[in-house]
């Protein structure tokens, strides 16, 4: 029996969303904009310690920038639920226009002053806190339903490709012009992806007007009161947490162990292969329960983990850590797809941003934590500490009935019911 275009299109066989004028526009964009937040860690790096040579600004500056983004994620998704999330993504980019461009003209000036880049840095963390929780709206309101696996999975290979590209992209702008223009180039690339944003076409679910904190509330509500959704939240974070223990510890062992500077290239270039193949995978294949496999998916970042702490050969910590990063690159989509299905247009950006919240405060626990469990005994203690517990964590949540019970395509009220808003 012969099908109408319309009738695919429902199945998810419809034509990529890359060929609707509004998604392509936004998908343009958000690659700049991508791309331009991969330049900045290579970037900011060099040009602090060129600038101080102290590693104690560099901490600084990355607080700056970090502390903001975190504190301030919620109101973000309540600023995005409640206006338009173009317009929050817009402004974002349009005040990291300011603040990239000032520090480009800042370190080519001829004495750079730390604070300069410091207040800037904060300011662009601000913007990261307005933009993020944007991200998953603007998908939901340029692609139709069917299509948002494939369109999440083509941000997230987009994502990946720029974290791969971006520090080698930094690496010889810095070589060839100097950081200050790399700044300068990061702050034009912003440009072009606000002037993008303004041509497209977002359509937006407004949010009931209340208070702030009531908006808060409401967010919250809507994590708490869906069991599949915070207990994937906690393995997420517990994920996030060894992540930072690995990020931490895995390059002492590999320069110092397993054969130098080289070897960590390798397995940060793998990962980051992984990560492409796994968002890849993400809009080819479609599950009844994705979010079940892909939260066990995750555990597979014992693997990598074991391996380090074991001094295991170098050819198996790359493969491992390749195969976790993919499994990374597999959930990111899925999870994306998981939450614009279940959860209401007008309290998405708001869920989104206490996502973000829980995933960007744990990491940095792991970074503290690591050098004093490996000072105490040994890096090999926290690394396997770190891996048994990814591995319970994401095993768990991936068998528990509300996990298992969310099927993809469901409406929201068949997975568990949507809660009012907070009232009084």
């Amino acid at each position: 029996m012969s099908t109408t275009p319309d009738e695919n299109a429902k199945r998810g066989t419809g034509p990529h969303p890359l060929r609707l004028r509004d998604f392509r526009l936004l998908f343009i964009g958000r690659t700049l904009s991508a791309l331009s937040e991969a330049l900045v860690p290579a970037a900011l790096a060099i040009a602090v310690v060129l600038t101080t040579g102290s590693a104690t600004a560099m901490g600084i500056t990355l607080a700056c920038a970090t502390v903001p983004r975190v504190a301030l994620m919620p109101l973000g998704g309540v600023l995005a639920d409640r206006f338009q999330a173009r317009r929050m993504a817009m402004s974002a980019d349009l005040l990291r226009v300011f603040t990239q461009i000032f520090v480009g003209i800042e370190l080519l000036s001829t004495s750079p002053v730390l604070w300069h880049i410091c207040v800037s840095q904060f300011l662009y963390g601000v913007a990261s806190a307005f933009s993020m929780p944007a991200r998953s709206p603007l998908v939901v309101g340029t692609v139709p339903e069917w299509a948002r696996q494939r369109a999440n999975a083509a941000m997230g290979f987009t994502k990946g490709a720029a974290w791969v590209l971006g520090p080698a992209l930094a690496g010889s702008l810095i070589y060839l012009v100097g950081s200050g223009w790399v700044f300068v180039v990061d702050g034009m690339a912003f440009a072009i992806s606000a002037g993008l944003l303004a041509i497209t076409t977002v359509r937006h679910v407004p949010a009931p007007p209340q208070t702030i904190r009531k908006d808060l509330a409401t967010g919250w509500h809507e994590v708490a009161g869906r069991r599949w959704l915070w207990t994937s939240l906690v393995a997420h974070s517990v994920w996030n947490f060894c992540a930072g223990i690995l990020m931490t510890l895995g390059p002492v062992i590999a320069i110092l162990h397993l054969g130098g500077e080289s070897t960590w290239i390798w397995i940060l270039q793998t990962g980051g292969i992984g990560l492409l193949a796994g968002s890849l995978l993400a809009s080819r294949i479609r599950m009844r329960r994705t979010v079940m496999w892909a939260n066990l998916a995750l555990a597979t970042y014992a693997i990598p983990l074991l391996l380090l702490a074991a001094h295991a050969p170098v050819a198996l910590i790359i493969a491992g850590y390749g195969v976790a990063q993919a499994a990374l690159g597999f959930l990111n989509p899925t999870w994306d797809t998981a939450l614009q299905e279940h959860v209401p247009a007008d309290r998405l950006a708001r869920v989104d941003s206490y996502d973000w919240l829980f995933s960007l405060a744990a990491q940095p626990l792991g970074y503290a934590v690591a050098p004093l469990l490996a000072a105490w005994w040994s890096p090999s203690v926290p690394l396997t500490g770190a891996a048994v517990l990814v591995l319970v964590v994401c095993l768990v949540a991936g068998t528990t009935p509300s996990v298992r019970g969310l099927i993809s395509g469901a409406p929201a009220e068949e997975s568990e019911p949507t809660p009012d808003a907070v009232s009084g």
